[in-house]
């Protein structure tokens, strides 16, 4: 294998500190995927070179020019605090052509927008939750014909921002206050859909041209009462007591045929193409008790720390997590750019 110069592009501040050789499982770092992604790539061989960005991309500029790195790790999820404005870094790459990991700025830009995806879904004739967009500083004017229950969430954010139980509303009066709750506090448009009751699914998708998809994923939640949406919000994914007390995991799905398996990953690399996706990303989707199943979202570059849902996904295919990487790097460097052709 090739040794490789990596430079690592990071959120400043979320640099794990070189003293780090490792960190509390139970009790994890706001850095843990960066540290896992960093100390995997150094145990692979690779000369590997943090960067820490907010506002400035001199850094980067700098190093692609006296260092002359073979790939730019792309860990970044926001640009000066806006999580938009991603796509713009990987232009800003391709612009230096840099060879990068993850996906590419269009793929990048049309999946973050969530209501312009699901347009695009539905263009294609993709199964997804039926949709209204309320922008900001306009009036909320829900439609009389609007089927209720549905799910409000803001229609870019990412990671669950602003998803909670209380996103699921049963009436115009509560919609409107959830819709004024996105624009006010996470302050973006909201998208507001119809709530799929059912099974939370995810799969990992990986590639360029040739798409391979992880196996079916399931989150479960084996101690949440009845009475409570089963659905991920903020607290579900991000805060571990909260998942130790209601027994939140994720696992290969459970009960699924293999014509239900196979359909089910079909859909999501329709999904993965028709977004002009690439290097690798996961597919969101709800699955009602009947079978039928819709997308919910698609997301480039997912979470890629060790032991989370996408790595072990990967992992339950034969793929470790150090092959994980080294396989989004190969991607990453085949990837046929405009400035390539």
């Amino acid at each position: 294998m090739k040794k490789l110069r990596i430079a690592a592009l990071i959120r400043d501040g979320l640099i794990p500190p070189e003293s780090a050789t490792s960190y509390d499982v139970d009790n994890p770092p706001e850095w843990k995927m960066e540290f896992d992604i960093l100390a995997t790539l150094g145990d692979l061989g690779h000369d590997v070179r943090p960067i820490g960005l907010y506002d400035d991309l001199t850094p980067v500029r700098n190093c692609i020019l006296n260092w002359k790195p073979h790939i730019a790790f792309m860990m970044l999820e926001e640009f000066h605090g806006i999580s938009q404005y991603d796509h713009a870094i990987v232009s800003y790459l391709e612009l230096m052509k840099q060879r990068y990991t993850g996906c590419n700025a269009r793929g990048l830009m049309l999946s973050q927008d969530k209501a312009l995806s699901k347009k695009i879904l539905n263009y294609h004739r993709i199964p997804t939750p039926k949709f209204n967009v309320f922008r900001r500083n306009r009036k909320i004017l829900p439609p009389t014909k609007m089927h209720y229950p549905v799910l409000v969430k803001s229609a870019t954010a990412d990671a669950s921002l602003g998803i909670s139980q209380n996103s699921i509303v049963s009436n115009a009066e509560a919609l409107i206050d959830r819709v004024k709750f996105i624009h006010e506090t996470i302050q973006t448009d909201a998208l507001v859909e119809e709530y799929i009751e059912g099974r939370e699914l995810y799969v990992g998708i990986i590639g360029n041209n040739r798409l391979e998809a992880f196996p079916v994923w399931e989150m479960q939640f084996k101690n949440m009462p009845d009475d409570v949406a089963h659905i991920a919000t903020a607290r579900v994914k991000w805060n571990t007591k909260y998942q130790r007390k209601h027994g939140i995991e994720t696992s290969a799905a459970p009960g699924l045929t293999s014509a239900d398996k196979e359909r089910i990953q079909n859909i999501c690399k329709r999904v993965y193409r028709v977004l002009t996706m690439s290097g690798y990303a996961r597919i969101d989707l709800r699955m009602r008790p009947d079978g039928r199943v819709y997308v919910i979202e698609a997301n480039a570059n997912p979470n890629l720390e060790y032991g989370e849902d996408f790595a072990e996904s990967a992992d339950a295919m034969g793929l470790k997590y150090p092959q994980l990487l080294q396989k989004i790097m190969n991607l990453g460097c085949s990837y046929n750019a405009a400035w390539r052709q």
